[in-house]
This record gives C-alpha cells, sequence and structure tokens, in this order.
C-alpha cells in the first residue's frame, strides 16, 4: 500500500497491547518468539479478511498504519499457504514506525470495516 508516495503496511493489534508497546518504543507480537517475525497486511482488503477469519468476537481491535521505511527491523513478503504475500517484520516493531491508527469497526452485519484515525 503507498500513502503519499511512502510504502505502508498494516498490522493488526489489540487496544491493550498498543499502549504497552507506546510505553516500552516498541511492539513484540507474540508471532515474533512463536516464528520470529511479525504478521503484517499489505492493504486493508488482505487486513480485514484476516481480522474476520481470525477475530470474529473482537471489539478491541486496531489496524496500525507502519511505514516501512522508518521501521528498524527487516520487512520481507513472502507467501502464505495460498500463495497471497504477506509482509513479515523481522523483529520489534518499533512504535515511531506507526504514522497512524484506526479502529477496527463492525457494520450492522458483523464485517468489519476501518474507522477513522485516532
Amino acid at each position: 500500500m503507498i500513502k503519499c508516495g511512502v510504502a505502508i503496511i498494516l498490522h493488526l493489534i489489540k487496544r491493550a497491547e498498543w499502549e504497552a508497546a507506546q510505553a516500552a518504543a516498541e511492539h513484540r507480537a507474540e508471532s515474533l518468539a512463536a516464528e520470529g517475525f511479525i504478521h503484517c497486511s499489505q492493504d486493508a482488503a488482505q487486513m480485514l479478511l484476516v481480522a474476520q477469519r481470525l477475530y470474529p468476537g473482537r471489539q478491541d481491535l486496531l489496524a496500525l498504519e507502519v511505514e516501512t521505511d522508518r521501521l528498524t527491523a527487516p520487512v520481507k513478503r513472502e507467501p502464505s499457504r495460498s500463495g497471497e504475500l504477506y509482509p513479515h517484520i523481522y523483529g520489534p516493531l518499533n512504535t515511531d514506525a506507526v504514522a497512524g491508527v484506526r479502529p477496527l469497526l463492525r457494520d450492522p452485519q458483523g464485517r468489519f470495516y476501518l474507522g477513522e484515525p485516532e
């Protein structure tokens, strides 16, 4: 995803985890310890599908808009089991790379959509 000439990837995070990350100046998702990287999405459509599949009942999700050129850890775009490419951050996500934070809201049918930036 390109926003004003800057490459942006999206990371789903629970509100409490984001608050803790801001205090620590970095986010270490559980997947970083378990798999060696932090899962991200390349655009909003991809991220919303992931949210719907993995977090159908959650009410506390945020989408972090991450500027890839401001990350201190490398990013690799790698295929999933389905072959679709997903960006992975191979290290902690430094919070100063986050250019925007948007809540995930639900429509009347229960589908996620992106709210206005916080």
